[in-house]
């Protein structure tokens, strides 16, 4: 049943109705139209408080760039995934760009969206909101390595990968893998997913991180979607995250994750890979065993230590700061 509060803000929101699933579209990696350019600016995270009559409360909504001029906004009455939503009760509606205004239009409230400011309107023309950008910033971000940390990735040479790349502004190219390997850890890494508008589900910024090479926290560009096993923040094929915190592409995120191997006695396993994932400061996986190793992993089970990879899924993905603390 849906709270009064989520009753509130079906009102005096912008949403009126649940969208249909959004279809597969072709990948891309850039803009492909002006639409498309300003949509990289239109995306993004914003807040602020919704009066109404009888009640005022906090509103966190994201907007998602689906290219061509079309986006979608998810709101959480109570504020953003990790900053107040109760991570239950959420609403969606359609926009679409026009004179540089994207407008959410519905029977009971409209939202326009210009110059980093969403203001909602209800049916009387009257303002409820002016809910502001935010470009929030993972408390980890640009966390230096401590003392005795191997540090993979520092911005200098891609040496520490087998399959190392830069990128010409310096950045780490997707597909590499680390030639240390290692057993018990704790690793930090910084990503950025591409702005990829028209694609859809897994062909949108896909990527992900392997412990061991074994077993893979997912990388993709899943701002704003359910936050399944196999989107952003979840351990693939075994657990969705508790929260969907990924933020909108082009930002920089940060996983920050504790590792434990598999535990071997006389060459059969006794104890399962247990791993706790934190996702641009918020605990996303705490404490999740894996019984088997990713589909795709390009190591195989067993006792011997293994190499941080960095997956090439055909996506423009970049890491920056990669370090490991071995326990």
């Amino acid at each position: 049943m849906r709270s009064s509060l989520f009753n509130t803000a079906a009102t005096v929101a912008l949403v009126l109705c649940i969208p249909a699933a959004i279809a597969t579209a072709a990948p891309s990696d850039d803009a492909a139209n002006p639409a498309d350019s300003q949509a990289l600016d239109i995306q993004g995270e914003y807040t602020g408080m919704v009066k109404s009559p009888d009640a005022e409360f906090k509103v966190g909504m994201q907007v998602i760039a689906l290219g061509d001029g079309a986006f979608r906004a998810v709101v959480y009455p109570g504020g953003l995934p990790g900053d107040g939503w109760d991570g239950i009760n959420k609403l969606d509606a359609d926009g679409t760009l026009a004179d540089g205004v994207v407008t959410f239009a519905g029977d009971n409230a409209r939202g326009e969206l210009k110059d980093n400011v969403l203001r909602v309107f209800d049916a009387d023309d009257n303002q409820m909101a002016a809910l502001e950008r935010v470009d929030r910033k993972s408390p980890t971000l640009g966390e230096a390595p401590p003392d005795g940390a191997v540090v993979l990735f520092d911005g200098t040479s891609a040496d520490a990968f087998d399959g190392g790349k830069l990128s010409d502004d310096g950045l780490l190219i997707a597909g590499a893998t680390s030639k240390q390997k290692f057993q018990d850890c704790h690793l930090h890494v910084e990503f950025r997913l591409p702005f990829m508008p028209q694609a859809r589900g897994q062909a949108r910024g896909n990527s992900g991180c392997y412990l061991q090479g074994r077993y893979e926290v997912q990388m993709l560009d899943s701002f704003g979607l359910e936050g399944l096993d196999n989107e952003c923040g979840g351990i693939y094929s075994i657990k969705r995250p508790d929260t969907n915190m990924c933020f909108p592409p082009m930002a920089w995120q940060t996983y920050d994750i504790d590792f434990t191997a598999a535990k071997y006695e006389d060459g059969k396993k006794v104890t399962d890979a247990t791993m706790t994932v934190t996702h641009n400061g918020v605990y996303v996986n705490k404490d999740v065993k894996h019984p088997q190793t990713a589909t795709t992993a390009p190591v195989p089970v067993g006792p011997e230590p293994g190499p941080i990879y960095l997956q090439d899924h055909g996506n423009p993905v970049r890491y920056r700061n990669v370090w490991v603390v071995e326990k």
